[in-house]
């Protein structure tokens, strides 16, 4: 089974979902047979990233909420506390005051490269706690340089992938393919192309999913059901 995730590495609801997600396959049967596929997604493909030398403002990511859903700071301040109690439930530690502003296209573009070492996961796992917990400038290329360099890539081949944008048009193919299969929030969850999962949903939900999705590629076939084989059922047994 092939499972497409996609996602940003500023989402908070994308960090919460990843873990529920990973919760639900660590109970599937099935789980040794499942490839994931992270896929991008840009929230603000308009936003401007702040320099890894900046001070980070403590306030500043409920003031861009505030502004983004036309609310009160306060109320923003709400809605951040709210996400830290649900990340705190799967063991995340979110610190939204020190999260740094970041345009991700570059980011994006590190996971497709991880992703030819096999280190996809681990290089998403990093950049989502980099920004989240570590107040890391992941819009910064020096920054991602590093973080590349921390899960096993190599350092000048990381540099030259971005600065030749190398995995720009793959990234930009992701992002048009989401718009295809009408994807207007993240986390989505894609399974064999046949059901696609809106949002960070409860382990549950998604371990319901993935049963689902397998039983339907794999359907049981019976074999030796008929004549007289032995054989016990509501009424009692056959002797």
């Amino acid at each position: 089974m092939k499972v497409e995730i996609w996602s940003d590495v500023v989402c908070p609801w994308c960090y919460i979902g990843k873990r529920r997600f990973e919760a639900a396959l660590a109970r599937f049967a099935h789980r040794d047979e499942v490839t994931v596929e992270w896929k991008s997604f840009e929230l603000d493909p308009g936003a401007a990233s702040s320099p890894a030398a900046e001070a980070p403002d403590a306030s500043g990511y409920a003031r861009r909420l505030a502004g983004k859903y036309g609310t009160t700071e306060a109320e923003a301040e709400k809605m951040l506390a709210s996400m830290t109690g649900a990340a705190a439930l799967e063991g995340l530690d979110f610190r939204f005051d020190r999260a740094v502003p970041a345009n991700t296209f570059e980011a994006h573009q590190l996971v497709h490269l991880a992703a030819r070492h096999g280190l996809q996961d681990e290089m998403k796992e990093r950049l989502l706690r980099a920004y989240f917990t570590e107040g890391a400038a992941v819009g910064d290329r020096e920054v991602l340089v590093r973080l590349a360099a921390e899960v096993g890539l190599d350092a000048e081949e990381v540099r030259t992938a971005l600065s030749s944008q190398r995995f720009a048009p793959a990234v930009r193919d992701e992002q048009a393919e989401a718009t295809a299969l009408g994807i207007r929030g993240v986390p989505f969850f894609v399974l064999d192309r046949r059901y696609g999962v809106s949002g960070a949903q409860p382990a549950d939900q998604l371990l319901e999913v993935l049963d689902r999705a397998w039983n339907e590629a794999h359907p049981l076939t019976v074999v030796g059901s008929g004549g007289d084989a032995a054989a016990c059922g509501p009424d009692g047994c056959a002797i």
